[in-house]
């Protein structure tokens, strides 16, 4: 199969259809085998009815209904386990993303052989609260990821090589950092392409409030930790602890000859209860790397390493 169109939705009734043709008519046009998976996440209006109606139109139409709502990324997850497709593409439902892009988002995956091509509308329909908070986390995305030639890292637009839907983890609020997680599972082929943004025609945005991007930048710092120091957690926190550990103890030490020497009461400065409280939390920073440590060595997946090709018999490693 050419191609896997992979769409999460959130009671987009009256979206679905038109979506659904408009991607026939693109699929048929280029001559591509495809499939379209729609996930209704919790929908509670009849997405889901019309999602059976146009399977039942075409089998080409799948479908899968989450009984309540998980969200995007749980989305992406399931679609991305079903998809069969050489190219998988995601876009949203709302027809703000153009199937038309779809042909030359295939053409760079196959001919030019990037792992993932990432939309970037340049030119956006969408009200300033939304455009300028995106624009401030996408730069500190690019510099936090070290994926320096993308300019919008959740457009929702994507295609991707077979291989990397199947070898990347999608959970909680991590689809607006997947090629982070592809370049961190060796896939660092990632390309972009401007792409057309339409005004939504139907309804509102599901995805509006600042409060998405609060959780945007925790779920990076979350990403940046794990994939830097998620199996060596001692770098940090037993550095961080020892570090403050000896400063403390310095401190104290110089406390404790001052007043030998008669310069000052221990009782009466705040400098001996900081000392002390910096070696307490310095202790406490390098059990905590210690702990982590443990639990990383017994972790199931200590060594789940990304291996592309193997010649030969098949290793016992």
């Amino acid at each position: 199969m050419d191609i896997s169109v992979v769409i999460p939705l959130f009671n987009e009734e009256e979206s679905l259809p038109e979506l659904a043709a408009w991607i026939k008519r693109v699929m048929d046009a280029n001559n591509y085998s495809y499939e379209i998976i729609f996930i209704s996440d919790g929908s509670t209006d009849r997405s889901w009815d019309i999602i059976e109606d146009l399977h039942q139109e075409s089998p080409c139409v799948k479908g899968i209904k989450f009984r309540r709502n998980y969200g995007k990324s749980p989305a992406l997850y399931c679609g991305f386990a079903e998809a069969q497709g050489d190219v998988v593409i995601t876009m949203d439902a709302d027809l703000q993303d153009s199937p038309d892009e779809i042909p030359e988002l295939y053409r760079m995956i196959m001919e030019e052989k990037y792992d993932l091509v990432s939309g970037y509308k340049q030119k956006r329909y969408d009200p300033l609260s939304k455009t300028l908070p995106t624009k401030l986390f996408n730069a500190t995305a690019r510099k936090v990821s070290g994926i320096g030639n993308l300019h919008d890292f959740n457009c929702g637009l994507k295609a991707y090589r077979h291989d990397v839907v199947k070898n990347i983890e999608v959970y909680g609020e991590m689809h607006r950092y997947i090629p982070y997680l592809a370049k961190q599972a060796g896939f660092s082929r990632i390309g972009e392409k401007v792409v057309q943004h339409q005004a939504r025609k139907y309804g509102e945005s599901k995805f509006m409030g600042w409060n998405r991007f609060v959780n945007g930048y925790l779920d990076l710092l979350t990403l940046w930790f794990l994939s830097t120091f998620g199996k060596k957690p001692m770098h940090v926190f037993g550095f961080l602890g020892s570090l403050m550990f000896f400063v403390g103890f310095v401190a104290t030490i110089i406390i404790a000859v001052s007043k030998l020497l008669g310069l000052l009461w221990i009782t009466d400065s705040p400098y001996f209860y900081l000392a002390l409280t910096m070696m307490i939390i310095g202790t406490q920073f390098f059990l905590t790397g210690f702990l982590g440590d443990l639990i990383s060595r017994t972790s199931s997946n200590r060594n789940d390493y990304q291996v592309e090709k193997m010649i030969g018999e098949k290793s016992s490693i």
